[in-house]
């Protein structure tokens, strides 16, 4: 019998990647470890800035009115679902990348992009990049107090973040009954040792860490 799959990010997201699993026949848990709250912001000029970059659709679920301040600047976002996000909001997505913030990031200055505005979460990967002029904190996430961690037993856990790797450190007293598949070898850093087995995505993106927490499920039911 093969081993469910956790889910750990926060809603909606916990929910989107539940289905796909589940879409796949395979069982998962749902076990946020995160709230996601909006802060408040005061946003600069958009005449300062020539493009707005979005590297999570939260940041535009939680940016609230101010966002449409910011309807002219094209838009450079991370991921098909941030950039479905964006133009469900009336933004004008003009490239998505395929990786992580900073390779998105990297992309828009070597297409020529010299001042960026970043609306981004609290504890984000990327504190600065030569492409960013300012940055805006829009969301949090928060960690749920009293995660009861029982239900992960037997289970491959995804990891979507170095938060929430660090968040499974934290709560899980025994590693040894837990795998983990990380999105990225940046998720997987901050999980230490001692769990049951740890795989790394191909690329960071939700549909490749599913893939491989899939193939390592199989792996360990075979075992």
């Amino acid at each position: 019998m093969t081993l469910p799959i956790a889910v750990l990010r926060p809603e909606p997201g916990n929910a989107a990647t539940a289905a796909a699993i589940e879409a796949l026949g395979r069982r998962a848990i749902r076990l946020p470890l995160f709230d996601i709250v909006p802060l408040p912001w005061d946003g600069p000029d958009p005449a300062a800035h020539d493009v707005l970059v979005l590297t999570s659709a939260n940041a535009v679920r939680h940016a609230g009115p101010a966002l449409a301040r910011y309807a002219a600047l094209p838009v450079h976002a991370v991921g098909a679902a941030t950039a479905a996000a964006a133009r469900a909001a009336g933004l004008r997505v003009v490239a998505t990348g395929s990786g992580d913030g900073q390779a998105l990031l990297d992309a828009a200055q070597d297409g020529g992009v010299r001042a960026a505005l970043l609306l981004t979460a609290r504890d984000r990967a990327v504190a600065a990049h030569p492409a960013v002029s300012a940055i805006a904190t829009v969301y949090a996430s928060e960690a749920i107090d009293r995660v009861d961690a029982t239900p992960l037993a037997g289970s491959v856990a995804l990891v979507h973040s170095r938060r929430a790797a660090e968040r499974m450190a934290d709560i899980v007293n025994d590693r040894s009954h837990i795998a983990i598949a990380a999105i990225s070898d940046a998720a997987a850093s901050g999980l230490g040792g001692g769990w049951r087995a740890v795989t790394v995505a191909a690329r960071p993106e939700d549909a490749a860490v599913i893939a491989a927490a899939i193939m390592l499920a199989d792996t360990l039911a075979r075992d």
